[in-house]
C-alpha cells in the first residue's frame, strides 16, 4: 500500500512539473532567441506574446555600459529597453519575426518611439551570429528599397549584447495591470502611428 501511495504522489508531481513548463520545452523541441527594441518593452512583450510559435518573451535591458542595469539606471547607464523573444524554429522564422517587427515599432524615428522619447527607448535589433545579420541586413534593405517611407528607417542593426531581464514586476505587466497598459499604450499613441505608417497593413489585434 505504501509502494502504491509513492507512486501515486510520484505521478502527481511529474504532471504537475509538465503543467508548469514551457509548450516548446515540453515537446523536447530546440528553441531560438532573437533581441529587439522597439520602445516600451511592455507593449513590444505583449505583441510578441501574440505570434503563433513564439514561447515566451522576456522583458530586459541591453547596450549599456553596466553589467547589472535597473529601471532606474538604464538610461544612465547606455541600456534600451528590449525583449528577448524565444521562439521555435519549426512554428515561426526568424524572417517572420523580422516582418512582424517591422510592422510594430515606428521605423523613421531613432530618437525614441512614440511618447517615450531619449536613448533608452530607441529602436534596434540585435543580431546574434551571421544568419541573423544578414536576415536583418536584407529586411531592412527591402524596405529601404520599396520607397513606402519618406524618411530613412532609422532602426540600427547591432552586434548581440548581453541581456539582463528586467525586474519582476516589468514582466507581463500588460497582462497583471491591464487597465494601466491599456490606458498608457492609448495615451502613448502607439497604435495610431503604426497605423499612420502602415495603413490597412498595420498591426491589429493588442
Amino acid at each position: 500500500m505504501m509502494q502504491f501511495s509513492r507512486r501515486i504522489t510520484a505521478l502527481v508531481m511529474f504532471g504537475a512539473a509538465i503543467m508548469s513548463t514551457p509548450l516548446g520545452a515540453q515537446s523536447g523541441a530546440p528553441t531560438q532567441s532573437a533581441v529587439f527594441a522597439a520602445g516600451c518593452f511592455w507593449c513590444v512583450e505583449s505583441d510578441f506574446e501574440k505570434v503563433p510559435g513564439v514561447v515566451e518573451v522576456i522583458s530586459g535591458y541591453s547596450g549599456g555600459r553596466t553589467p547589472k542595469p535597473t529601471y532606474e539606471t538604464a538610461s544612465a547607464d547606455g541600456h534600451i529597453e528590449v525583449v528577448k523573444v524565444i521562439y521555435d524554429p519549426s512554428k515561426v522564422s526568424y524572417a517572420q519575426l523580422l516582418d512582424f517587427y517591422w510592422r510594430h515599432v515606428d521605423l523613421v524615428d531613432g530618437d525614441g518611439q512614440f511618447c517615450d522619447r531619449g536613448n533608452t527607448y530607441r529602436p534596434a535589433i540585435f543580431v546574434d551570429g551571421p544568419e541573423q545579420e544578414r536576415a536583418a541586413e536584407a529586411s531592412k534593405s527591402a524596405l529601404t528599397a520599396s520607397k513606402r517611407f519618406s524618411k530613412p528607417i532609422a532602426v540600427t542593426i547591432e552586434k548581440a549584447a548581453p541581456f539582463v531581464p528586467a525586474e519582476d514586476y516589468h514582466q507581463d505587466y500588460y497582462k497583471k495591470n491591464s487597465i494601466k497598459y491599456k490606458l498608457y499604450r492609448y495615451g502613448c499613441g502607439r497604435d495610431a502611428r503604426l497605423e499612420a505608417l502602415w495603413g490597412k497593413d498595420a498591426a491589429a489585434g493588442h
